[in-house]
């Protein structure tokens, strides 16, 4: 956890945001064109490519970028960091969103050209009740995840958590595990694996954001009398 009295520039954090949150969505997008390609005939060898690959990356991506700018990667982290006791002014919350969505959507162009993938609109149509119930579910599994141990002085311990509550959550939910509404607009721009219909995106980051509601009450629930939230 960093406990340095005065953080890292503003540019400088939402550098960290923007390259952080690039490389994530490049994880996710890329690794699940790589599973198609070496596990053509068995989804479910593909879902487990894309997901071990998706936990490890994560995990490493907190651990690089946690000094810098806490490592949000995600505009519900961001914004319950804030609803939760984070001293981020307002403007600060809009540059770490916008530098997450544009990392996003540019992780997301990447990985397509890495795999010499045209980029284009996403076709795959995700909305579906159970789709958004498990988004709305995996979404506060992770809200609670991270600020659990934040509040209770465990910040390191983020990195390999999130890492691991993203891979099982791949399984056990239906939507496999967007939880990440920079992520989830990133994830249009790929007609591949990894997409979703841009028809699908607006009920996917409602319940995402419902999600990280229930979430932080699980939070003040559990952890009541934890410290202020700075960086994780």
């Amino acid at each position: 956890m960093n406990t340095a009295l005065t953080p890292p520039a503003l540019w400088r954090r939402a550098l960290a945001e923007l390259v952080g949150t690039g490389l994530l969505v490049a994880i996710v997008v890329g690794s699940g064109i790589a599973a198609q390609r070496l596990s053509p005939s068995d989804v479910g060898l593909q879902l487990f490519e894309n997901a071990l690959a998706t936990a490890m990356g994560l995990a490493v991506l907190i651990a690089v970028f946690q000094p810098v700018s806490g490592a949000h990667l995600n505009p519900v982290v961001t914004i319950a960091d804030r609803v939760l006791g984070g001293q981020a002014r307002g403007g600060h919350i809009v540059v770490y969103l916008l530098a997450q969505c544009a990392g996003a959507a540019g992780g997301a162009v990447l990985a397509d050209a890495m795999f010499g993938v045209p980029t284009a609109l996403s076709q795959t149509d995700r909305t579906t009740a159970p789709h958004l119930l498990a988004e709305v579910v995996a979404t506060a599994g992770l809200v609670l995840v991270v600020f659990a141990l934040v509040r209770t002085g465990r910040g390191p311990a983020v990195a390999p958590a999130v890492g691991a509550y993203v891979g099982a959550a791949y399984w056990f939910t239906s939507s496999t595990s967007f939880a990440n509404p920079a992520v989830t607009i990133g994830r249009v721009l790929t007609d591949t694996f990894a997409g979703i219909a841009p028809a699908s995106v607006g009920p996917f980051v409602g319940a995402q954001v419902a999600g990280a509601a229930v979430g932080v009450g699980l939070v003040l629930v559990f952890f009541p009398g934890a410290g202020r939230v700075v960086r994780r």
